[in-house]
C-alpha cells in the first residue's frame, strides 16, 4: 500500500508542478502597421513574451505568398508595474514596396507565425486622395465604435487611421495586461492600415513608457511628435502633454516647440507648400472646447488650474495652456495657437473631450468665417475638430449649455470622424454616430483656393 500512497501523493501535486513551469510565449500578437514617412515603406510591429527572431514574410496579392522576407530588430520593454512584466517588441521595416500595390504578409519566426494579413502600400502621388478615420479616447472597456471601425477597415474604406491620444484606459493597468488586450483588440484594424498615433493624458504613467515602447511612429522622438506626407497633405502629430507633465522634463516642451517651428518652416517653403498645401495637425487636448466637465472646457479652452504660492503665502491661479502657453515656467513656455496661425495651419484635430465638436474658423477666441453663407470656403483662420467619443469606460461628456460663438456643431453621441483630402483645394469631413447605427450626423467641405499665412487676409 505504501507505493500506492506515494503515487497518489505525487499525482495530487501534479497540477502544482505543471503550474510551476512558465509558459513559452513565442507566438506573435498585437500586430500593427505604421508608416515611417518614407515612400514605398511600411513598419510592422508586434509583441512576443519570449525572445524570438523578428521576421516578416510577404508578397504581392495574387503572387507567390511570402516570396520576400525581411528581418528587423527587437527591443525589450519592462513595464514598471509591481510584476515588472517583460515583453519583446519586434519592428520590421519593409522597403521597396510598389505604391498602391496590395500585399499579403505574416510576421514572427520559426518559433511561431501570426495570422496572414494584408495591406496596401501608400500611394506616393500628390494627386492621391487619402481617406482617414480619426478619433481619440478609445478604451478596452466600452469601446463602442470599435466594431464599426473594424468592419469599415475590412471593407477597405480607409488608407490610414489617426488615433488622437488616450488608449486602452489604461495601457499600464494590471501590470500592462490592459495594454496587451487593447493592442489585441485593435489588431483587426491596425494590422491592415497604418495606425498613426499621438500621446494623451491617459498614457502619462511611468513617463509614457507603454506608449513610447508599443508604437513605432516616424522620426527619432519615441513617437511623441513627428510629421509625414500623404497626398496633398503634410500631417503633424504632437504631444499636448508636454505642457502638463513637467515632472518628466520641461525641456521636452521647448524641444517640441522648436521642432514644430522648423517643421512648419520647411513645410511652408514655396516649393513644398505648392505640392502639399494642406497642413493638418493632431494633438490630444484641444485649444478650444465647450464641454461642461469641470475640467479643461469649463472656461472654454484647454487648461489646468492650480495654486502657485508666493513667498508671502498668497495664492494665485496659474493657467497651463496648450493654446496660450505657460507663464509659470522659466523661461515662459510659448503656446501653439500663434505659431500655427503664423504658418497657415489649415486644420487642427483634437480629442480628450468625450464628445464631437466642430468649430467655426477661429483665432484668438474670435470667429473668422470665409463668409456668412460659406464659412468654410476660404476661411480666415484654422478649422478645429474635436473627436473624442470613440468609446471608453469614462463614457461621454455633457456640454456647457451656453457655448461661445465659435462652437458650430456639437454631439454627445459615441462615434468617430472620417476625413478625405480630396485635392489641393478641397477637404471633406463627416461625423459618424455609432449610437445612430452609422448615420452621418455632420459634414463639411473645407475649400481653400489659397493656403499659408497670406490666406487669412
Amino acid at each position: 500500500m505504501v507505493p500506492v500512497r506515494a503515487a497518489c501523493a505525487l499525482l495530487s501535486l501534479a497540477p502544482l508542478l505543471v503550474l510551476g513551469v512558465p509558459p513559452i510565449w513565442t507566438q506573435p500578437e498585437q500586430v500593427h502597421l505604421s508608416y515611417p514617412g518614407v515612400s514605398g515603406a511600411m513598419v510592422v510591429t508586434w509583441t512576443t513574451f519570449n525572445k524570438t527572431e523578428s521576421i516578416v514574410e510577404y508578397g504581392p496579392l495574387g503572387g507567390r505568398p511570402f516570396e520576400m522576407s525581411t528581418k528587423g530588430d527587437t527591443t525589450v520593454f519592462v513595464d514598471s508595474g509591481e510584476e515588472l512584466r517583460k515583453m519583446f517588441i519586434h519592428r520590421v521595416t519593409l522597403t521597396g514596396l510598389k505604391p498602391a500595390a496590395a500585399y499579403l504578409y505574416h510576421c514572427g519566426s520559426d518559433e511561431g507565425w501570426s495570422d496572414v494579413f494584408s495591406f496596401t502600400a501608400l500611394n506616393d502621388s500628390i494627386s492621391f486622395s487619402p481617406r482617414f478615420a480619426l478619433y481619440g479616447d478609445l478604451g478596452n472597456e466600452n469601446p463602442q465604435s470599435l466594431a464599426r471601425l473594424q468592419k469599415e477597415t475590412q471593407l477597405g474604406m480607409y488608407d490610414a487611421i489617426l488615433h488622437i491620444g488616450d488608449f486602452a484606459y489604461d495601457m499600464h493597468e494590471d501590470n500592462a495586461r490592459i495594454g496587451d488586450e487593447f493592442m489585441r483588440q485593435i489588431q483587426s484594424i491596425a494590422a491592415y492600415v497604418p495606425y498613426m498615433t499621438c500621446p494623451g493624458n491617459h498614457e502619462a504613467t511611468y513617463n509614457f513608457s507603454n506608449y513610447r515602447n508599443r508604437f513605432s511612429m516616424p522620426g527619432q522622438t519615441e513617437s511623441l511628435w513627428y510629421s509625414w506626407n500623404l497626398g496633398s497633405a503634410h500631417i503633424i502629430s504632437l504631444s499636448t502633454e508636454v505642457y502638463f507633465y513637467l515632472e518628466f522634463g520641461l525641456e521636452l516642451l521647448f524641444k517640441q516647440y522648436e521642432w514644430l517651428k522648423k517643421d512648419l518652416e520647411e513645410a511652408n517653403k514655396p516649393e513644398n507648400r505648392v505640392v502639399r498645401p494642406w497642413i493638418i495637425t493632431m494633438g490630444h487636448r484641444p485649444m478650444y472646447c465647450s464641454d461642461d466637465d469641470q475640467d479643461d472646457c469649463t472656461t472654454f479652452d484647454s487648461y489646468v488650474s492650480g495654486t502657485v504660492w508666493s513667498e508671502a503665502g498668497m495664492g494665485m491661479m496659474g493657467l497651463y495652456q496648450v493654446r496660450r502657453g505657460r507663464k509659470d515656467t522659466k523661461p515662459p513656455a510659448p503656446g501653439l495657437e500663434d505659431l500655427f496661425y503664423r504658418y497657415g495651419v489649415d486644420l487642427e484635430l483634437w480629442a480628450h473631450e468625450h464628445t464631437y465638436e466642430r468649430l467655426w474658423p477661429v483665432y484668438g477666441d474670435k470667429v473668422y468665417n470665409g463668409s456668412k453663407e460659406q464659412p468654410y470656403v476660404n476661411p480666415k483662420a484654422p478649422v478645429h475638430i474635436i473627436t473624442g467619443s470613440a468609446g471608453c469606460r469614462e463614457r461621454t461628456d455633457k456640454f456647457n449649455p451656453n457655448p461661445k460663438d465659435w462652437s458650430a456643431f456639437r454631439s454627445t453621441d459615441y462615434g468617430y470622424t472620417r476625413m478625405q483630402v480630396v485635392n489641393t483645394t478641397h477637404l471633406y469631413l463627416e461625423q459618424v454616430s455609432d449610437d445612430q447605427y452609422g448615420k452621418v450626423i455632420d459634414s463639411i467641405w473645407v475649400v481653400k483656393e489659397k493656403h499659408g499665412f497670406s490666406a487669412w487676409f
